[in-house]
């Protein structure tokens, strides 16, 4: 059995897998609120508690947002510190058998898995097989990860380009870089592309008109502003969703220039799929292929969003099934 988690500044999921030739299959998955939790091992037992099963696992990976460097992570968003030494300990495991990947690692992982009903396509583009992709991901934070091909495979390589500097593109973009300089001292992508990043743009788009958006009862901020922005309910945030879509598309297009992702591009995390329409007919795809020279090249690249949101938890079980 395998024990998978995906460990997420806003919620965790934990599962138990078989091994199997194709894919790693759930036997039983739980979320849990991350920060009601002191830390992993608190979350471990939470998991064993509540499922009544024995925690008789062969191999762990735990996808973790935040920089893994020697088995060690010092989470971004959450302030904890978690590592591989003490996810074997925990578990009883050899700690050859227990690894932290960062949490793009991890979904760009399970691209290989993937099947067609949990993509959305769009631009088909010209995959080729020799090729290299990406990923990148928009939840409580944006995540960035490169997959290399080497033998005929694809691997995962991590980064932490979310917190790269952002590129503003226009008049507009400037006056939000200069916005976010000075509430934060520099502007980088992730302040832009997240769910606090739609809480900045809502905030610069609605500097001089108040928002009119309805109530939206057990809807965080994000998520209500987008809400309003799809039922057109409120212009500011109409407007504010829009900059975050070209924003997104234009930072694709930067990604899949740099990662030469002539295999593919990714788009996971939570927002893409809940925009998706705004996603597929609106501005995405012309910003991220709006780059001059490059723009011939960028037409013929497969552009696709992951459905399926575990597919960071199904990422770590491929990497669990994959340690020696």
């Amino acid at each position: 059995m395998l024990l998978a988690g995906d460990l997420g500044g806003t919620k965790t999921l934990l599962g138990l897998f078989d091994r199997t030739a194709q894919r790693p299959q759930p036997v039983i998955v739980e979320s849990f609120p991350t920060l009601a939790y002191t830390g992993l091992p608190a979350l471990l037992d939470a998991f064993a508690a509540r499922t009544g099963l024995p925690l008789s696992i062969t191999a762990a990976a735990v996808g973790v947002a935040g920089p893994v460097v020697a088995g060690r992570a010092r989470l971004t968003n959450v302030p904890w510190t978690v590592s591989s030494e003490t996810l074997a300990a925990h578990l009883g495991l050899p700690p050859h058998r227990a690894a932290l990947l960062n949490d793009l690692e991890a979904l760009a992982t399970s691209v290989g898995t993937l099947e067609q009903a949990e993509l959305f396509v769009l631009q088909e583009g010209l995959p080729r097989q020799d090729g290299h992709a990406v990923v990148m991901a928009a939840g409580t934070g944006l995540g960035q990860a490169y997959l290399r091909r080497l033998d005929g495979h694809l691997r995962p390589s991590a980064s932490e380009g979310g917190h790269a500097d952002f590129a503003a593109r226009t008049d507009r973009e400037m006056a939000l870089t200069r916005h976010l300089r000075a509430r934060y001292g520099r502007a980088e992508i992730e302040h832009v592309l997240c769910g606090p990043g739609l809480l900045n743009l809502h905030a610069f788009t609605h500097e001089a008109l108040p928002c009119v958006a309805g109530p939206s009862a057990g809807l965080d901020p994000a998520a209500r502003l987008t809400r309003a922005a799809m039922a057109g309910e409120c212009e500011g945030c109409a407007d504010a969703l829009r900059m975050f879509v070209d924003a997104f598309g234009a930072e694709a297009g930067n990604l899949a220039l740099r990662g030469m992702a002539t295999a593919g591009v990714f788009i996971g995390g939570g927002i893409a799929p809940k925009i998706l329409p705004w996603l597929a007919e609106g501005s995405f795809m012309e910003t991220f292929r709006a780059k001059g020279s490059m723009q011939g090249l960028l037409t013929t690249l497969p552009v696709r969003v992951i459905l399926n949101e575990q597919a960071g938890l199904l990422g770590a079980a491929v990497a669990a099934r994959e340690l020696p």
